[in-house]
């Protein structure tokens, strides 16, 4: 910076701050650092908005209290959304002064990711130039559009198989999914019954058919949907992925084994693995999760009240422990001649216990001593109040993420309606 006084006054959307050129220089802000380079009031204006040379004052018309959050990025080095202001917004204000959503902390990137994907957000022809040209890099306005229009297409195609509310065509394949889903435990259920092996040839062969067109269209699903997919490692870690693998690879084992070994005897001492490949594919039916909000609920509140069912579990734990050691002493130890052989050991006691404490009560096996008794009467009001303690933390979380997925679908269902209005 070859004009103007030591002392730079910075002029955001009205509030002001000072530096020396050599702060200026280095700065964080790749815009700010740019005014060090400058040798003209007109390099100056293609920075800022406005100068003033008398004060040596650079105006810039932004958002004032966005700039506030951006300095405190600048002086500590964590970048936060600001409350009550619109991610996308605040986003922009990123740009402008040359950062990235890299450069924010995690759960806001979540937020402006899902916020971004929510909206359909992505750039115009005109917002690619104008941002490539921000930055000094106009000769990749070419490269930069086409790699958005390609991650327009990639978050599109992702939305439709990963969100079935996000549009038309995902509800199709929502529905398509779900009558696969229903077909192939229909077939699953119906290879269980007596009549099965005596039933006709042909029936046995549509019924084979219609299963390799179910297994198709799931592998056909997951292969796309892993195409698409924003991060590949996150999408194999993802819960309801490993279920679809678990699910359709059992199908694939068991036919590579039918068409190796045929029906000779290594087929049939593999036969009860197969069969139980064969039942994994039960976990077909928690696919369903995607596209019922009851069972999201669920999912979303078991993902966040881990600690809470630890806890639980716990609780249980330690009162099984107790219990069962003083219903085997009560029942068995004290007296051998009328002693109870349900409760021969601790851990056969421990049955009693978890069934007396969840106050299910089979009736299999049940105290015949006074102590005993008494014993169980205190283990199942205690099982009521230690289950009790933590339900509670889970049911006002199960209600809050009923909430909040109730009415992100109810935004989806707003857009889908314009959409198809449009």
């Amino acid at each position: 910076m070859k004009f103007g006084k030591n002392i730079c006054i910075l002029n955001v959307g009205g509030t002001k701050y000072a530096f020396t050129r050599e702060v200026i220089k280095d700065f964080p802000l790749r815009r700010v650092s740019r005014l060090h380079s400058c040798s003209s009031e007109k390099e100056v204006l293609e920075v800022c908005d406005d100068y003033d040379r008398e004060r040596n004052e650079f105006f810039f018309d932004r958002h004032s209290e966005a700039f506030v959050f951006i300095m405190l990025y600048v002086r500590s080095g964590k970048l936060r959304f600001v409350p009550q202001m619109c991610e996308l917004s605040f986003y922009n204000e990123m740009i402008y002064w040359g950062l990235e959503s890299s450069h924010l902390e995690f759960c806001c990137q979540r937020r402006l990711e899902d916020r971004m994907s929510d909206t359909y957000t992505y750039f115009s022809e005109e917002d690619i130039k104008a941002e490539v040209e921000s930055r000094g890099e106009e000769d990749q306005v070419t490269r930069f559009a086409s790699e958005r229009g390609n991650a327009r297409w990639l978050e599109r195609m992702r939305r439709t198989f990963e969100e079935p509310a996000s549009s038309v065509a995902a509800q199709i394949l929502a529905s398509v999914s779900v009558v696969f889903v229903i077909m192939s435990m229909v077939i699953l259920c119906a290879s269980t019954l007596p009549d099965w092996d005596t039933a006709k040839n042909n029936t046995v062969e549509e019924h084979r058919i219609i299963e390799a067109v179910c297994i198709g269209w799931f592998t056909a699903e997951c292969i796309v949907r892993f195409i698409v997919s924003r991060d590949k490692c996150e999408f194999v870690c993802r819960p309801l992925n490993i279920i679809d693998l678990l699910a359709i690879t059992p199908y694939y084992v068991s036919a590579a084994v039918t068409a190796l070994t045929g029906e000779n005897p290594q087929l049939q001492r593999a036969g009860v693995t197969l069969r139980v490949l064969r039942m994994m594919r039960i976990f077909w039916l928690i696919k369903l999760a995607r596209h019922f909000l009851g069972l999201q609920t669920l999912g979303l509140t078991l993902r966040r009240c881990y600690r809470e069912m630890v806890m639980l579990l716990v609780f249980v734990c330690v009162a099984m422990a107790i219990f069962s050691a003083l219903a085997q002493l009560l029942e068995h130890g004290l007296d051998l001649e009328t002693s109870n052989e349900d409760y021969a050991s601790i851990p056969a006691a421990c049955w009693w216990v978890i069934i007396s404490m969840t106050t299910v009560g089979y009736g299999d096996m049940y105290p015949i001593t006074i102590p005993g008794r008494v014993l169980g009467g205190v283990c199942v009001v205690s099982g009521i109040v230690l289950l009790a303690l933590p339900i509670t933390f889970i049911y006002h979380s199960f209600v809050q993420c009923y909430h909040e997925l109730k009415f992100r679908s109810a935004r989806c269902v707003r857009s889908l309606s314009s959409e198809f209005l449009n």
